[in-house]
């Protein structure tokens, strides 16, 4: 009786390894080993810094809204504080923004809380 190998799985596997491998330089995007290996790297890469992202995006958040704060002589945290104790739930994100592009509702937002 003949061998089975399944040619048809093994070679569609090796196929969606070279294709998410494309781009690569060398033979990391060329001999399916080394491309299997780089793949599985950049994974690890890719799933670690999706929570980085939001790391450096809030730290920048929270920058930006001290920035603004103090120029209307507050602290960062006790702004946080205060909009916390007025029952004022807008998010780090949406007060950068405020901060940067829209100064004047921030300071009433400001002026609203000291």
């Amino acid at each position: 009786m003949p061998r089975s190998v399944n040619a048809v799985a093994s070679r569609k596997r090796r196929k969606k390894v070279l294709k998410a491998a494309r781009g690569y330089f060398g033979a990391r995007s060329k001999v399916f080993t080394v491309a299997k290996n780089t793949l599985d790297r950049s994974m690890a890469y890719m799933y670690r810094d999706r929570k980085n992202k939001k790391r450096a995006f809030r730290r920048l958040w929270i920058a930006r809204i001290n920035a603004g704060s103090r120029m209307l002589g507050i602290s960062y945290s006790k702004l946080i504080h205060q909009l916390s104790l007025a029952n004022i739930e807008l998010n780090r994100k949406v007060l950068a923004d405020l901060a940067m592009n829209n100064f004047d509702t921030f300071k009433s937002i400001v002026e609203k809380v000291k």
